[in-house]
């Protein structure tokens, strides 16, 4: 059988013209899929504009997503790269977010796809310089009327999944279009799929002040690199800031690359045993040892954004 790896790729619908990216709207309209002429795939669910998978040319999946994960619109995701906003967690003393549910309202929404645009049209172009960019977009004007009511504001936001041969990039912008400012935070909640997490390391968080979600939200300082060693829930301001990359390891070998734009903070987070049993969503119970949220986002303060004004934050995954 011949490898994947090896197989030619698909002719282009355009004679000469080079192979290009293809993009299908699937399971009745609820998945938008992209793969690119060098085997490179994403997919995205519109059900909180979910990344649920992200493969290699050789068709390795990169993210850890749970067996029993709804992929039906009923609840949040449990895997993939949920959406984070306008809330981290829960902020009961936050008027504006107090009464939204964990994490906010952005990744159980339904987002619409607005449309793909490819890098790369000519003949003469190399297969690896081919690239799909997604946009997916939700407003105040098609948000839920529960969501509405717990968040007036007046809002866009656009969501920008990139997928190249070398790897993914994601990126908000929210942008106020309303007559009064609103504060909000936003994450990126990535789940990096590993094959053993004795063997992983974090590294480009050393010296960075941590709050540790696990030991009483304690403010510490982060020696070496970050091994897991139990439940970790962590959330880092690296030293170097968004440009220097966040590098996860397994086994001296680099798994991931993380670059940030306009991101501050990285969560790192595993649930470990006990929490991982106690989660009805997350399945198999041991599949604690196969992966490791590294989470790009801006929630340590509040980012106040005035009318007519905007938000932007963006990850690019690498590997």
């Amino acid at each position: 059988m011949v490898s994947r790896s090896n197989k030619p790729a698909a002719l282009a619908s355009t004679p000469g013209l080079a192979p290009q990216p293809q993009v299908d709207i699937t399971h009745e309209g609820s998945r938008v899929s992209a793969v690119l002429p060098t085997g490179e795939s994403v997919e995205v669910l519109l059900y909180g504009a979910t990344v649920i998978s992200w493969k290699d040319r050789a068709g390795n999946e990169k993210l850890w997503l749970s067996d029993v994960a709804k992929l039906d619109g009923s609840k949040p995701v449990r895997g993939g790269i949920p959406l984070v906003f306008p809330v981290f967690g829960t902020a009961p003393n936050h008027a504006a977010t107090s009464k939204l549910p964990s994490h906010g309202f952005a990744r159980a929404s339904k987002w619409e796809f607005l449309g793909k645009s490819s890098s790369e049209a000519a003949p003469s172009a190399s297969l690896s310089d081919a690239s799909i960019k997604l946009d997916f977009g939700l407003s105040s004007a098609t948000l839920d009327e529960k969501s509405k009511s717990l968040w007036p504001y007046t809002f866009n936001a656009i969501y920008t999944v990139v997928l190249s041969p070398d790897g993914l990039s994601t990126s908000i912008a929210i942008t106020n279009d309303g007559k009064e400012s609103f504060e909000c935070q936003a994450l990126l909640h990535t789940y990096l799929r590993i094959n053993d997490i004795t063997k992983v390391e974090v590294t480009g968080l050393e010296d960075a002040e941590y709050v540790d979600k696990v030991d009483g939200a304690k403010t510490k300082t982060q020696s070496g690199g970050v091994t897991i060693t139990g439940e970790t829930d962590r959330v880092y301001t690296p030293v170097k800031g968004p440009s220097s990359p966040v590098v996860v390891t397994e086994g001296g070998s680099t798994a991931f690359s993380i670059v940030r734009d306009n991101l501050k903070q990285i969560v790192v987070w595993n649930p470990w045993t006990e929490k991982a049993a106690g989660m009805g969503d997350f399945e198999p119970k041991s599949g604690f040892k196969n992966m490791i949220c590294v989470e790009a986002g801006s929630v340590k303060e509040w980012t106040t954004v005035e009318p007519g004004d905007f938000f932007h934050g963006a990850q690019t995954m690498s590997y």
